[in-house]
């Protein structure tokens, strides 16, 4: 297996589990994960989507398309449990779509060469991490599955079992990425 291949099969399994459960959550979007708080469904998207609009900021410079968000999601942003205190959720998915598709497209243009080429603007004390076009975009895969966490708590905080639980009728505590998706 490439590097190229391995970053696509990371991007492409971090996003069907991470997804799958935000989709779950559509309803209950702003359910936090623990009684302290926490990122919900709806921040993590949003979040997400900040992150998929930060990799040609790092790489080229560009702006953020999803730069106008980052009050609502960026990293020292506090989650609300109002709703409308967002964008809405279809609105954010949409964006969270789009810019995945680009950044998809975009590995899919690289050849393993380009993997290595240095980034032109890589967050500060996050250098190490997005220092080449192949290690932001296997961040994003690495970042993305992090959060998925968030949004798993949340399921159990909102009281829904996953498929398989209720099907088995099995409510143990499962870990993060116990059901990844089929590829």
């Amino acid at each position: 297996m490439h590097t190229k291949d391995a970053i696509q099969f990371a991007l492409t399994v971090s996003n069907g589990a991470v997804l799958s459960v935000i989709d779950e959550m559509s309803g209950a979007a702003t359910t936090f994960p623990t009684p302290n708080g926490g990122c919900h469904p709806l921040w993590v998207l949003g979040h997400l989507t900040l992150v998929e609009g930060m990799i040609p900021a790092v790489l080229f410079g560009d702006k953020n398309p999803a730069a106008e968000w980052q009050p609502y999601f960026g990293e020292n942003s506090e989650p609300v449990s109002d709703p409308s205190a967002y964008p809405p959720f279809t609105e954010v998915r949409e964006k969270y779509l789009q810019l995945r598709e680009q950044n998809l497209k975009f590995l899919e243009s690289l050849s393993e060469e380009d993997l290595d080429k240095p980034t032109k603007a890589p967050p500060k004390g996050r250098e190490r991490e997005f220092a080449t076009y192949g290690q932001s975009l296997l961040v994003l895969a690495l970042h993305q599955a992090m959060h998925r966490g968030n949004v798993t708590d949340a399921r159990r905080a909102a009281g829904r079992a996953t498929a398989t639980r209720a099907a088995n009728g099995d409510s143990a505590n499962q870990g993060p990425l116990t059901s990844l998706v089929t590829i």
